[in-house]
């Protein structure tokens, strides 16, 4: 009789915790939902022309290179950590590609691959030294900042180089005028919640996050998995590369300067918790499409650069405030059962 009883009773006393993960989550797919719904109707109400197919097709191919970039700061920002340097290991990956197809004379597949391993190995490098050394990922990731764009302007000997349409599919247009790169950008959304939800290797990211020392007296080792987070950042980085070159037609060794800033914000918006332990990948493309939504809409209403710093500064702001607030409610009641 006790061994028929247990099974039964461990999801019963499961079951009201995750039905109320489940409305936390719904909540907050709402809210995202709500705030970006409101700025597309404020931005709309303001100006004649931010309701129209163009608008948005412009928003959409813009937004790729962004949204692949906050897809792998949102697994940093989970095990606790953060990657400044993405911005530039996307400059270094496009130089990267350019140089093999213009002065190697690669094709463009290997050209390609070569700029994704480019990106792939700026990251594992800093998941190395960040772990071997134990050193804060913030002081390592600032310092590739600089290599890494020192680097990028070597290899373009300083100055932007044209590669013509040579990979530029990326950013052709195909089904409505929304360009490949973009259902890459959704496609690796699905995937990377998929990992972090479904996977193994998510649920020992989140408790790495959450409290390290029990993952490690649990048997697992934290810091493979560290080097693999920023190494998958890397690589999405230089796929970024790929897909801003795709969209420019050139590298430019300048290109990506401030965007780790941006791909931060919007994983911070979408609600990935800087001290780690919680976040979603989906949120994470909420918080995107708020940013861009917001660049396009206030571009149209004519602000001007310094009020659209300003503004976009205080949304995040207030967006980490009220996700604050949420997550010290979930936790007192949550305390309270």
């Amino acid at each position: 009789m006790s061994t028929t009883a247990h099974p039964t009773a461990a999801p019963d006393a499961a079951a009201p915790a995750k039905r109320s993960a489940l409305r936390g989550q719904l909540g907050t797919y709402l809210g995202l939902a709500a705030v970006l719904i409101g700025m597309i109707a404020l931005f709309g109400s303001l100006s004649e022309y931010f309701l129209t197919r163009e608008t948005f097709v412009t928003i959409a191919n813009e937004i790729p290179a962004l949204a692949v970039m906050a897809v792998g700061m949102t697994f940093v920002l989970i095990i606790a950590g953060i990657d400044l340097s993405v911005g530039s290991v996307l400059a270094l990956s496009a130089a990267a590609t350019a140089a093999a197809i213009l002065q190697l004379q690669w094709s463009v597949p290997a050209a390609a691959a070569l700029g994704l391993a480019t990106g792939l190995m700026c990251g594992a490098i800093t998941g190395a030294v960040s772990v071997a050394w134990r050193l804060p990922s913030f002081i390592v990731s600032l310092g590739m900042l600089e290599a890494v764009r020192g680097g990028a302007y070597l290899v373009t000997d300083s100055r932007t180089q044209y590669v013509g349409d040579a990979i530029s599919g990326l950013a052709a247009p195909w089904i409505g005028g929304i360009s490949v790169a973009f259902l890459i950008a959704v496609v690796l959304v699905i995937v990377g919640q998929a990992v972090l939800t479904r996977t193994v290797f998510g649920r020992h990211v989140v408790g790495i996050g959450t409290n390290e020392e029990a993952m490690r007296l649990a048997g697992v080792d934290p810091r493979p998995i560290r080097i693999i987070v920023f190494a998958l950042t890397g690589l999405l980085a230089g796929l970024a590369g790929l897909m801003q070159s795709a969209r420019l037609e050139a590298a430019d060794p300048n290109a990506g300067v401030g965007i780790e800033l941006q791909v931060i914000a919007a994983v911070v918006i979408g609600g990935t918790s800087l001290m780690g332990g919680r976040g979603s990948v989906v949120n994470t493309f909420f918080g995107v499409l708020i940013i861009a939504v917001l660049e396009a809409g206030l571009a149209q209403v004519g602000a001007s650069e310094p009020s659209k710093r300003i503004i976009t500064g205080a949304v995040i702001v207030v967006a980490v405030i009220i996700d604050t607030v949420r997550q010290r409610r979930a936790d007192r009641r949550n305390g309270g059962h």
